[in-house]
């Protein structure tokens, strides 16, 4: 995960640094500091990243990786 899809995957949920930090149980400083890092976030806690993707994850957002780093919601079935 890098900053800028931390940042999109707010953005198409709508949530503030706040709701994410409620739904991943991290500090909204810890929020800040992650989206203030360019490129990939490798500076910090694995299981702070496991924990925010999961937030995201739960609530439809898929990460993409690859040639093409992204953000995507999953499709509704």
């Amino acid at each position: 995960m890098n900053s800028a899809q931390l940042r999109a995957a707010r953005a198409f949920l709508d949530w503030s640094q706040s709701d994410l930090a409620e739904m991943a149980k991290v500090s909204v400083e810890t929020i800040k500091r992650l989206e203030r890092t360019a490129g990939a976030i490798e500076a910090t806690k694995v299981s702070t990243l496991r924990a925010i993707e999961k937030a995201f994850e739960k609530a439809g957002v898929e990460f993409t990786n690859g040639d093409a780093p992204g953000v995507r919601l999953k499709a509704k079935r």
